[in-house]
């Protein structure tokens, strides 16, 4: 015996147009680097985040910072993509010894998600990490010592 049932499906249409960026009385577009510059600084705002970027990216910003009147990148080691009403954030990261890495990237996520949705209204819907270093202290710290008698 088999019994055979019929589902009643209805579907339900909404003609909500109107959110934060899209609106009756126009589109509001957010460039992708205002998106890449807004997570950039929530994440360096995180404490445990030494820097951003990859060991290249890192090292030609050294050197700009070093050029009078040139100034560092805050998109460094972001990426996004951005759509009409979503975002996505790729994030490489440089983290100081000694911090739990896992806790780190919850607080950066949470920081990153909260500073994008809160300044642009775009929902964010992912934030990748990669951590692609640790940084030791004094490492980078050590003068630089030069034969020159000065």
């Amino acid at each position: 015996m088999t019994a055979t049932a019929e589902k009643n499906t209805t579907v339900a249409t909404t003609t909500k147009t109107d959110t934060a960026l899209v609106t009756k009385q126009g589109t509001t577009t957010i460039a992708d680097t205002v998106v890449q510059k807004i997570a950039g600084l929530a994440a360096r705002e995180v404490t445990g985040v030494h820097a951003l970027g990859g060991g290249a990216a890192r090292a030609l910003s050294a050197i700009r910072d070093r050029i009078p009147g040139a100034s560092a990148s805050v998109g460094q080691g972001v990426s996004v993509e951005v759509g009409e009403k979503q975002a996505a954030v790729d994030l490489q990261i440089l983290v100081e010894y000694g911090v739990a890495i896992a806790d780190l990237a919850r607080a950066v996520r949470r920081n990153v998600i909260t500073a994008i949705e809160q300044m642009t209204g775009l929902e964010v819907v992912e934030v990748n990490i990669n951590v692609n270093d640790v940084h030791i202290p004094g490492d980078d710290d050590e003068p630089v010592t030069s034969d020159r008698v000065q």
